[in-house]
């Protein structure tokens, strides 16, 4: 059993859950979806709103409430369009100026008062 397994059954007992509802891989499989198709930070968001949505529909009884979160949430996850930051549109711009020859046009500077 790997460390992460125990962590989880850990939980599992310190919360009184199903063992059974809570698929380790298909968890680490939406994180992973999410860091890579959103950006990092969105792995931990990610199982976290799911798991929230999930516990929503238990309430109102779905029948498997964290299977269909976690399968939304991948779906988004692998559709996501990223949008450019505005680092990446300034080195496309720069890259852009760029002349044939690979050197960087620049404005012409202003003339020199005397």
């Amino acid at each position: 059993m790997s460390n992460l397994e125990r962590w989880v059954d850990a939980l599992v007992d310190e919360f009184d859950l199903d063992r059974e509802a809570v698929d380790i891989g298909a968890i680490l499989d939406l994180a992973r979806d999410a860091a890579h198709r959103v950006e990092r930070p969105a792995a931990p968001l990610t199982t976290f709103i799911a798991g929230y949505v999930a516990g929503l529909s238990a309430g109102e009884g779905a029948d498997h409430p964290g299977l269909d979160a976690m399968e939304r949430a991948t779906e988004l996850a692998l559709a996501w369009d990223v949008e450019a930051t505005l680092d990446e549109v300034v080195t496309e711009d720069a890259a852009d100026s760029a002349d044939a020859d690979g050197t960087t046009r620049h404005e012409p500077a202003a003339p020199e008062r005397a």
